[in-house]
């Protein structure tokens, strides 16, 4: 009787007769020789179907299946050197699960907009399926590198009564008789946990009703934000670095098939090891304005600006230093230029933009106070904020990560869209 067996295990059945169920991915004739592209969600093989060596029925059967027809296929598993995966499967029987007629998505090419449209299938092609390997994998090394370094996972609410950043780009909706947003980041509540915790990190969906249209935007994004009491901002950046080089070093190590099936250049990521430059926000401007940049200082940058910055450097550059009237209210003061914050841009290079900001947060009761007024916030909102530099104010940084920006450059993809199963843009919400 033949084991059953997923695609990714046939290493361990050399020789043996197994059973997997599969997707038909494509297939070929060649004579008296079938050939079926096999997948099942953990990986590809080959079926070879020789006429001489099966029964009729199963021969007929095999020239029957279409692409994405759904079958259980028995065959011996052997070793096949010039097969991607290094295994072939010699079939011995089949069992049509269902014919499937008319698949819409066929090998020629399609418009963006028709595969968007259909998604929900557009998912089974081989490289949005590697794509989506990585992103769990990504996923994967993040929680490993923050239980590895003593921070607690904390979920902050996805529904808050007020912006964490004062902006106006939120969506509103009724909690019973009171305004209510869907959240842009749960970092005010992590600082609330790291108060409690010690290191925290949060790893949720967050949203942004910014109409922008942009490569690099989603509507709906995950974000990984920590949080670090007693933690000033040299130590935040060193942490980013290390998070940032144990993540892609972790896809590097593990998902290399995925990387080639993107056409991902691996080179350039194994170079992705701390510690990675800094410059300057008067830095930055300064070589921008030499590069012909009409940029004054104490504008804030956008994505030519990032990319011309970045490609100097082949690994993520920090921009450090921005001036206080371009970011939020919480960003602690340089305590020798008060007209500068102690925060940071991480750039990543080839063009993908900014992929983490962060910042030491304001620990002093009467700055804090006096930034709510500056900012127009309501003290009474954020009363329980305000609590927690009244009772037992400590240094604190933190830090967030933007998951589907940084899953584009992993990958090397030329769109955010398809960083995440069914991406929420500005004229999308189908599928």
């Amino acid at each position: 009787m033949a084991t059953k067996s997923v695609i990714r295990d046939v290493n361990q059945h050399v020789g043996e007769t197994v059973t997997i169920g599969s997707w038909i991915n494509n297939k070929r004739s060649s004579g008296k020789i079938q050939f079926l592209q096999l997948r099942d969600g953990s990986g590809y093989i080959q079926g070879v179907v020789v006429k001489s060596e099966v029964s009729e029925e199963v021969w007929n059967d095999a020239k029957s299946l279409t692409q994405e027809s759904s079958v259980y296929v028995t065959g011996v598993i052997r070793e096949e050197p010039r097969s991607q995966s290094g295994y072939e499967m010699t079939v011995t029987g089949l069992e049509i699960i269902h014919l499937t007629e008319n698949y819409p998505i066929t090998p020629k090419e399609h418009g963006i907009d028709f595969l968007m449209d259909h998604r929900h299938l557009w998912l089974r092609s081989p490289k949005q399926r590697a794509i989506l390997v990585i992103r769990g994998e990504i996923i994967r090394a993040v929680q490993e590198f923050f239980d590895k370094n003593g921070f607690t996972l904390v979920d902050p609410p996805i529904l808050t009564p007020t912006s964490a950043e004062g902006t106006t780009n939120l969506f509103h909706t009724k909690y019973f008789e009171e305004d209510a947003y869907l959240t842009q980041s749960g970092q005010l509540y992590m600082e609330a946990a790291a108060m409690a915790l010690g290191k925290v990190y949060s790893f949720g969906p967050t949203f942004r009703a910014e109409k922008s249209k942009t490569r690099r935007h989603l509507i709906e994004f995950w974000m990984i934000e920590p949080e670090m009491a007693f933690t000033d901002h040299e130590e935040s950046l060193q942490v980013q670095e290390q998070f940032i080089s144990y993540v892609v070093q972790s896809v590097v190590k593990n998902c290399k098939a995925e990387l080639e099936a993107v056409g991902r250049d691996i080179s350039k990521l194994e170079n992705i090891k701390a510690p990675f430059p800094r410059i300057t926000y008067d830095e930055a401007i300064t070589f921008l304005q030499g590069e012909g940049f009409d940029i004054p200082w104490g504008e804030d940058f956008g994505a030519p600006h990032e990319t011309a910055i970045a490609e100097k450097y082949d690994k993520p550059v920090f921009i450090t230093h921005y001036p206080a009237g371009i970011k939020a209210f919480y960003m602690k003061p340089d305590p020798n230029r008060p007209e500068v914050v102690l925060c940071a841009d991480m750039i990543a290079p080839e063009g993908y933009g900014e992929i983490i900001g962060g910042s030491q947060r304001i620990d002093d009761p009467a700055l804090l106070e006096q930034r709510f007024k500056e900012h127009d916030l309501s003290m009474e909102t954020y009363q329980w904020y305000m609590d927690l530099r009244t009772y037992g104010t400590v240094p604190h940084s933190g830090f967030g990560l933007g998951l589907e920006r940084t899953v584009a450059w992993i990958c090397g993809l030329d769109h955010v869209r398809e960083t995440i199963p069914f991406p929420r843009t500005l004229y999308r919400l189908y599928p």
